[in-house]
């Protein structure tokens, strides 16, 4: 995080254009799931556009800044309408995406499989700090000593905003458990208008499988020096409910309390099974 903290002012100060277009969310929540969908229906469902780069060519990452992924650098020189990825918290995003109005999409993952997901990601990802233990970072994620912060204000923050800007606020679930409905929604949203045949080839082009198998979409494309794709694959199982191969008895009974503690102060709801 402290490349991003050291260039922090390059992104606070990030125009946004009108037509931008953010997919934000928790690290490891969905963010790649959804950067397909959009771009797949902003291509008016011709799938082999979206061939033309991997994913964080196509949809840069906002606040990310290393060699591979210089964020703020390639927007600046993307030709619109661009597709932002973002994992920052609400307060934290550039207010001229505010300003300008910006559609915004939010996929949120119920915490238990986020903690899972972001464990084996950080395993296998050379950026982020050593993981340490499964153990020990159940009680890290649980304060939010991750990078990116607390899952609780984060999916808490953006569900509040939701109602005072363009968010569309999605469920990883939803989308595992009904995808053509959820893309459906996100077309809307997008003001698109495709055929259902449309909607279908999309289903599974954005299926976990297909997503897997695609060189554009699995991040092969990226050295083993940044994601070494030998410790965890990049799209590991995409499941719902695959805490429970993971969490103890214990693990779970802390997990639960804290949950309760800190969700009480919203109405936001989410599965940890479907």
């Amino acid at each position: 995080m402290k490349p991003i903290a050291e260039q922090w002012e390059g992104v606070e100060n990030f125009q946004a254009r009108p037509d931008d277009l953010l997919v934000a969310t928790y690290p490891k929540a969905g963010t790649t799931w959804m950067q397909e969908i959009v771009d797949s229906i902003m291509n008016d469902g011709e799938l082999e556009k979206n061939k033309r780069a991997p994913t964080h060519v196509r949809s840069p990452f906002l606040e990310i800044c290393s060699l591979f992924f210089p964020g703020v650098d390639i927007l600046n020189n993307t030709p619109s309408p661009r597709l932002v990825k973002t994992h920052l918290p609400y307060e934290l995003v550039p207010k001229s995406f505010w300003e300008q109005k910006c559609k915004t999409i939010y996929v949120a993952r119920n915490a238990k499989d986020n903690a899972v997901s972001y464990y084996f990601f950080d395993l296998m990802n050379k950026c982020q700090p050593e993981p340490g233990t499964w153990d020990q970072y159940v009680e890290k994620f649980l304060k939010g000593e991750v990078a990116w912060g607390n899952w609780f204000d984060h999916v808490i923050g953006w569900w509040n905003a939701k109602d005072k800007h363009e968010i569309l606020y999605m469920f990883y679930e939803d989308m595992k458990e009904n995808p053509k409905q959820e893309i459906r929604k996100v077309m809307k949203f997008l003001g698109k208008n495709l055929s259902e045949e449309a909607l279908d080839n999309i289903c599974h082009h954005t299926s976990f499988k297909a997503m897997k198998e695609n060189p554009m979409a699995n991040y092969s494309t990226v050295p083993n020096i940044v994601l070494d794709q030998t410790v965890s694959s990049f799209m590991r199982k995409g499941e719902v409910a695959d805490w429970m191969n993971y969490f103890t008895e214990s693990q779970n009974k802390m997990f639960n309390a804290e949950y309760e503690k800190r969700m009480k102060v919203t109405d936001l709801k989410f599965r940890t099974n479907i």
